[in-house]
């Protein structure tokens, strides 16, 4: 039996990148899978077909994640569609580095409503139907720099210590209903993002991580199958850091 085999999960911002890997991963172990993006554009659907592709059910819904009147109106027509909802990754997030004394109110206000809030009015609509079914998996993508924080990405560091700290809060609310929390904090991952730096600048952070290679989004996506499955049962409020060594 595969390991999320019934399961139905819900992942926003998993159109491309590490959610993308996450939704794949989810639906070759059994898993029907409901993901969100900011549109159902061409990317969008071309992911709900490779899903389909893998004998599971998937949709792709248009939302925006950090609106908390829209986020509630797509939960519910997720649970619509698919029954119920076992498993939440929040994964939607942005960049917008600058150091603090050139940094803008929009940019601060960007980040941490994207990154963080999407997750709070996620949480915020799946709990009522986790706590009836009495058990769900709720697992936030964060970041090494959550933990250690980062020159240049004070916006950003804020917002993924923020989803810890939320993740471990919900940890304890939610536990006496079956609810889990938990964080991944992926380090250096190799993404369209990434990929938009020099060699040069890769092969520095190459450097600092142990496993001397920057990490895949399948890496981070066999963390959040641990989380999603069973074999967590006994997992909550934890940081579980995929990062080749480079935050130890």
């Amino acid at each position: 039996m595969k390991l999320l085999e019934g399961k139905v999960a819900l992942i926003t911002g998993a159109a491309r990148g590490i959610g993308k890997a996450i939704a794949l991963k989810y639906a070759s172990q059994g898993a029907n899978v409901a993901f969100t993006d900011l549109a159902v554009d061409e990317v969008s659907q071309n992911t709900e077909k490779e899903l389909c592709a893998l004998g599971v059910k998937a949709k792709a819904y248009a939302s925006n994640a950090a609106n908390f009147d829209d986020t509630h109106n797509v939960v519910a027509e997720i649970l619509k569609d698919f029954g119920k909802i076992d498993i939440l990754v929040n994964n939607a997030g942005i960049t917008r580095d600058g150091l603090m004394l050139r940094m803008t109110e929009q940019q601060w206000d960007a980040v941490l409503t994207v990154n963080l809030k999407s997750a709070f009015n996620f949480i915020h609509a799946v709990s009522p139907i986790m706590m009836r079914q009495k058990a769900g998996s709720i697992i936030n993508i964060s970041s090494v720099v959550g933990v250690s924080g980062n020159a240049g990405q004070c916006n950003y560091s804020a917002s993924k210590a923020g989803m810890i700290g939320l993740a471990k809060s919900i940890a304890k609310e939610m536990g006496s209903r079956g609810i889990r929390a938990n964080c991944i904090a992926p380090g250096f991952i190799i993404t369209d993002m990434t990929a938009a730096l020099s060699e040069e600048v890769r092969k520095q952070w190459e450097t600092l991580i142990p496993l001397r290679r920057g990490g895949t989004p399948e890496d981070v996506a066999n963390v959040a199958v641990f989380l999603a499955s069973d074999l967590s049962s006994y997992v909550s409020g934890q940081v579980i850091h995929c990062c080749g060594g480079m935050n130890m």
